[in-house]
């Protein structure tokens, strides 16, 4: 399967409120529409994660990012800007235009522009924050590769992209930085 035909079925299944296992710029994602509660839901349960922990959502662009902080602050486009070396996650304060089950209790949001290309391409098409979290039930090491996502996973989604099925390199969950409004920042994950 051709890589443009991969995201393309991505997009059909995240179009209908599907959940997709997708390999990102960091390790293997549990990915849906990040505007779909029921989707988002759907992901919380095959993670058996408690919905009180915040998901993250990758974007594809600056513009995309800004549709869903109400205000973003200087200090996190000067990180953007930057261009780390390893993914950047930013929890932001003010989220708007995301299910309302993917939001933190604190009304932030854990938001990354991905540069990655399959990931980013992904992003582009579906036109839509696509949610981002380690393919792993929770509280077991997150899948570098995809032959180490956990079966149940694999049966629980509603697609498996075939993109990078065949590496075997080693990767990272991205590093979390935390900005609030009056300044402050907090390295989360480093």
């Amino acid at each position: 399967m051709t890589k443009e035909q991969d995201i393309k079925n991505a997009v059909e299944v995240l179009k209908k409120g599907g959940v997709i296992l997708y390999p990102t710029d960091t390790v293997w994602g549990i990915g849906c529409d990040a505007t779909n509660a029921e989707a988002v839901k759907r992901v919380y349960e095959i993670k058996q994660r408690d919905d009180s922990k915040a998901l993250i959502c990758l974007v594809d662009s600056d513009a995309r990012m800004q549709r869903y902080v109400r205000n973003v602050p200087d200090v996190a486009w000067q990180l953007i800007d930057c261009k780390p070396e390893k993914p950047t996650t930013i929890i932001l304060d003010g989220a708007v235009n995301l299910a309302e089950n993917l939001i933190a209790e604190d009304g932030s949001i854990g938001i990354r522009i991905t540069n990655e290309a399959f990931s980013k391409e992904l992003c582009y098409r579906f036109q839509k924050a696509i949610v981002s979290t380690s393919a792993n039930i929770s509280g077991e090491p997150a899948a570098q590769n995809y032959r180490d996502i956990d079966p149940r996973i694999i049966e629980a989604v509603d697609y498996v992209c075939w993109t990078r099925r065949q590496e075997h390199q080693p990767h990272t969950p991205s590093s979390i930085i935390r900005l609030r409004q009056d300044g402050q920042v907090e390295i989360i994950r480093n």
